[in-house]
């Protein structure tokens, strides 16, 4: 008998029906998944031809995903890169800077991790930390916030007309889709280490980090790189929406005639109109629900 019968065997009839009930969840949960995965599956086969493309054409591409605690980033991030070829891809998530990094330039230490041609970059959570985490929790000055916004622009101006593909998303979530997922953090033992101080305050300090949102889009969301607002009260459907938004960056050839490559419009928002939905929010209601 090997060691998991003899366990088996030692347990009583309650605690194995206690150990089947958990099994069986996780087993749900898989098949679950799986078939929340299953519409993806077409586009990450896309994604494959747009990575051949970007490596042929020796393309630098980036990719931020930005937005609110909770808002999905991580896991749409997880489904876009699945399948893609790992020498032509770097996730990009850079901590708290060293005390080095903090003399430098602000964007120095995220140039260094810039693409090389044919090479994509997606960073979980970007510069625009300064625009909305930043301020708002007290880690940088408000000097370094203005010299932020005015310099943003111009920095992304450059990198764009010097060849790269930069898609800018936003992740936004409603103020009480956030608090379950929190609630869901605490309580389940693989996602507790999701849980982090920072994710504490994000409930309050909602409206503050509204306001930041709002001024990052005034500023931020024209010319050559603007934000496209991905709403993800729906993680499958945000997946699937950000999927499309970077497919349709770039014109890559032997695309799959057969599919819809138009994002939901329901999921799908750009910056200009989020701006004008949270001023009219602002007018009617006294604050912006997203």
């Amino acid at each position: 008998m090997d060691d998991a019968s003899q366990e088996a065997a030692s347990l009583t009839e309650a605690e194995l029906r206690a150990r089947l009930k958990v099994v069986t969840k996780e087993r749900n949960q898989l098949r679950s998944q799986l078939a929340q995965d299953e519409p993806l599956r077409p586009f990450q086969i896309e994604l494959l031809k747009l990575q051949h493309h970007l490596e042929t054409t020796r393309t630098p591409m980036i990719v931020l995903f930005d937005g609110r605690d909770a808002s999905g980033k991580g896991g749409t991030i997880r489904r876009i890169t699945r399948f893609m070829n790992e020498k032509r891809y770097r996730v990009v998530a850079l901590g708290k800077p060293s005390k080095e990094q903090t003399t430098q330039w602000y964007f120095q230490r995220f140039v260094s991790e810039f693409p090389t041609g044919g090479e994509i970059v997606l960073f979980d959570r970007s510069w625009y930390n300064r625009a909305l985490v930043e301020p708002v929790l007290g880690f940088c000055t408000k000097t370094q916030y203005r010299d932020f916004l005015k310099g943003v622009v111009g920095f992304e101006k450059d990198l764009v007309r010097q060849g790269t593909v930069l898609v800018k998303l936003y992740f936004s979530v409603e103020k009480d889709v956030q608090a379950q997922r929190f609630d869901r953090r605490e309580t389940d033992p693989l996602r507790q280490w999701k849980l982090s101080e920072v994710d504490r305050q994000a409930q309050e300090y909602w409206d503050q980090f509204t306001e930041k949102k709002h001024r990052m889009l005034e500023v931020t969301s024209s010319g050559p790189a603007p934000w496209t607002i991905i709403r993800s009260n729906s993680k499958p459907k945000a997946r699937l929406n950000a999927m499309k938004v970077i497919l349709n960056a770039v014109d890559y050839p032997d695309r799959e005639k057969s599919l819809d490559f138009k994002p939901d419009p329901k999921i799908v928002i750009s910056g200009a109109d989020e701006l004008a939905r949270m001023d009219q929010e602002r007018d009617e209601l006294g604050k912006s629900i997203y």
